[in-house]
């Protein structure tokens, strides 16, 4: 197993990409920690990973606040004695709005939420991480590193562009230390993130453009699945990329390519 004796960290473990994570992370021997806001939606992950012979525990947490993420990591630690992996996946999708129609307290919501939640994720996971090395990986999107045409996402692609940057930062700063740091871009995926977004009034400000065969030529137009990033996220995690550090990939079919 290529995780064997390791110990990850997976934040919005509780659906979609995170779940996807959780149970491939735990099925290639690592002990989780799924973090998340539901406990219900976290001790169901758990209790599957441990029906086929995982180990996992639930942290109930808004990575927004500091006392939360630094709690929920204690416990881990407490817990195993180790961190490894910190895949810094919690994310919302937030107002979708015409710049002038998006109000402050969205904007401060959505990088509250994406950016600061990914910094205080790493923060308070980098002490543990120090003692013997681990991986770093965070989920950003297409959406503010190649595609830019989703007009009214403002907010959320500030904060999609935001964490590339805070990810290549850390990998330099970290990297005496043993301690690599990714980011992973998706495209769309099939997940429950737009049943949590509120888009108001776009068609007015939106270029109108249309795709007869699809926006994602790999597929025909098919969204990719959790489980495809899942595979990624598992790539960068084990020490098949041992020597990947401050890089993007995209995960999208070549839909950033074509719609950009």
């Amino acid at each position: 197993m290529q995780l064997e004796d390791k110990v990850a960290l997976i934040t919005g473990a509780g659906s979609g990409i995170g779940r996807a994570a959780a149970y491939l992370l735990a099925q290639e021997g690592a002990k989780v920690g799924a973090l998340g806001r539901d406990d219900k939606d976290l001790q169901d992950v758990v209790n599957r990973i441990a029906k086929h012979g995982g180990e996992a525990m639930s942290l109930v947490a808004d990575v927004s606040q500091p006392n939360q993420v630094q709690q929920a990591i204690e416990q881990l630690v407490d817990r195993w004695g180790r961190l490894d992996v910190v895949f810094a996946n919690a994310g919302i999708n937030g107002v979708w709005a015409p710049l002038e129609e998006l109000e402050p307290e969205e904007w401060d919501q959505t990088l509250a939420v994406n950016l600061k939640g990914t910094f205080l994720t790493v923060k308070y996971a980098v002490p543990h991480l120090k003692k013997r090395g681990g991986s770093i990986i965070v989920t950003s999107s297409v959406n503010g590193t190649r595609i830019f045409s989703n007009t009214g996402a403002t907010a959320y692609s500030s904060s999609k562009a935001g964490q590339v940057a805070f990810t290549k930062m850390v990998a330099l700063e970290l990297a005496k230390h043993k301690i690599r740091a990714n980011v992973i871009c998706p495209g769309a995926i099939e997940t429950n993130i737009d049943e949590n977004t509120e888009q108001r009034n776009l068609e007015s400000v939106r270029e109108p453009v249309e795709y007869p065969e699809g926006n994602i030529p790999l597929t025909d137009g098919e969204p990719g699945s959790p489980k495809q990033v899942a595979q990624l996220v598992l790539f960068l995690a084990s020490d098949a990329s041992s020597h990947i550090s401050g890089t993007e990939i995209w995960i999208d079919g070549t839909e950033s390519l074509l719609i950009g």
